[in-house]
């Protein structure tokens, strides 16, 4: 879908469907105000009539309405004047996204984006708006047997802006907003594959497709026997139960000064996750396919910056495997080296993640980057904390933590500080092994990012945990996409 920011109003407007707010009480915005006297005051009569009472997220659409400037109006609720917000502003869009795909129109001019939001620039109202149709829009790849569904009709989104002094920050806004809807795109493609496609070899066959798209972008595949050589053995204690062979995917995006240190984003890439030996009950495990969501943001974060040509280097690095039992998988009470030297008594082998990663960080050193995040789907601890509403960040730098508390609140994709360090660690001793891999339920979060906290000495570190962000459960099962939105506006901030 192409997005398109404009400073034309209601009254010049040439639409297939414009989409208007309305607070309660009937009270028009300026806007939808404006368009209301092009088409001979219809908006008016519905409202007196009753019809529509302007309560957030609730949808009218008018159709037919002849000559005039839309052949179509879709009313939006924007709730009270007094409680007009930001997240009042995003709720009437993702209300209105849906109503306006399903409508037929082809073309859709975005009227409530050019009114004011409370603390929301013309940027982010531009943006907040792109992104959520785009989101809207998204398909669930087709494995179902018959005829697929067609694609909504909308393939243009106008985004209308107060004024021309407003322009220029909007179309920065929707050129953003299209590279972060490609990448949570992707990102929600490969979450949403079930693990029998989406292993970690069809997660390398991706990376080498996005080097062969974009020339910024190079791909590097590293194998067990490459993984071996390096000493990467907590990794491999992970996937020595599966007959899928592990990778270590390594992407390069180069956008900055040559020389200049990247950012390296490392994300967990378990492409099932059936527990291995400690297995994990049956019901819901079909969603452990989501437990590579880390590496699909990393993915789908590197196509966005590729796609916008930012100016900055990143390394994605991507440990993938399968966790699964066997004869040949890692057993509780096994003890393993880690590439960093330090050994570790795996006393729980669904706590695998940050087996993995350890060796990812460890690796991520020889690039030495200004900041390294890693990207996972860690910890249940996290959801219990957090639910489905932040992910949970922890971090060794003050800055870089603020840095992505701050990118969270701007688009939209929030994080939560819980601490890390020693008082946790304490609890991971081990009687035969530098540490264990689990300890007790008391602050499992924060537990698991301190044993990662162990392997980045030196470095300007953030974990974040995307538990309970990273898909949803139930009727609505599927990937969000989220965190692609919070890491480009924190990179994209860093240029």
């Amino acid at each position: 879908m192409e997005f398109v920011a404009e400073s034309r109003g209601g009254r010049r407007a040439r639409t297939d469907c414009a989409v208007a707010g309305v607070h309660e009480g009937g009270e028009l915005t300026a806007e939808a105000a404006d368009l209301d006297r092009a088409l001979g005051r219809r908006i008016t009569r519905v409202l007196r009539q009753g019809d529509f009472a302007g309560r957030l997220g609730d949808t009218l659409l008018l159709p037919d309405l002849g000559p005039g400037p839309a052949a179509r109006v879709l009313l939006a609720g924007l709730g009270s004047r007094k409680g007009w917000s930001r997240r009042s502003y995003r709720r009437a869009l993702s209300a209105a996204a849906p109503a306006v795909l399903r409508c037929g129109a082809r073309d859709a001019l975005l009227l409530l984006s050019a009114g004011d939001v409370p603390e929301v620039d013309a940027y982010y109202r531009a943006r907040y708006a792109a992104e959520l149709f785009g989101q809207a829009r998204y398909q669930i790849p087709a494995l179902k047997s018959g005829r697929r569904p067609k694609p909504p009709r909308l393939d243009r989104l106008r985004v209308a802006c107060a004024g021309r002094a407003d322009l220029a920050a909007a179309q920065r806004g929707v050129l953003h907003a299209a590279a972060v809807v490609a990448g949570a795109s992707l990102t929600r493609d490969l979450a949403n594959l079930p693990a029998n496609v989406c292993t970690p070899s069809h997660l390398a066959g991706v990376a080498r497709a996005l080097a062969r798209a974009h020339r910024r972008i190079r791909a590097r595949i590293l194998g067990e026997p490459e993984l071996k050589r390096l000493g990467m053995g907590a990794f491999l204690s992970v996937t020595s139960g599966s007959d899928e062979p592990a990778r270590l995917i390594v992407l390069e995006y180069r956008g900055g000064k040559a020389g200049s240190a990247p950012v390296a984003l490392v994300g967990k890439g378990v492409t099932f996750d059936s527990g291995g030996i400690s297995l994990k009950d049956p019901p819901a495990m079909d969603e452990m396919k989501f437990d590579m969501t880390g590496a699909a943001a990393v993915l789908g974060t590197v196509k966005a910056l590729a796609v916008l040509e930012a100016r900055i280097n990143v390394v994605g690095i991507v440990p993938a495997c399968e966790n699964m039992p066997s004869g040949s998988a890692t057993k509780p009470g096994d003890i393993v080296t880690s590439m960093s030297g330090q050994t570790v008594e795996v006393l729980n082998t669904d706590a695998e993640g940050r087996l993995i990663l350890c060796d990812a960080l460890t690796y991520s050193r020889r690039f030495r980057p200004a900041a390294v995040i890693d990207i996972a789907t860690l910890t249940g601890a996290c959801v219990i904390a957090l639910g489905q509403h932040h992910s949970a960040i922890m971090s060794n730098n003050d800055a870089l933590a603020e840095q992505l508390l701050a990118a969270g609140r701007r688009s939209a994709d929030s994080c939560w500080r819980l601490p890390v360090g020693e008082e946790y660690f304490e609890q991971l001793k081990s009687n035969f092994a530098d540490f264990a891999n689990v300890a007790g339920r008391d602050g499992g979060a924060s537990t698991a990012a301190s044993f990662l906290w162990r392997f980045v000495d030196g470095l300007t570190w953030a974990h974040l945990d995307i538990a309970g962000t990273a898909y949803q459960t139930g009727a609505s099962k599927g990937s969000t996409g989220r965190p692609v939105a919070l890491l480009v506006d924190y990179l994209l901030s860093r240029t």
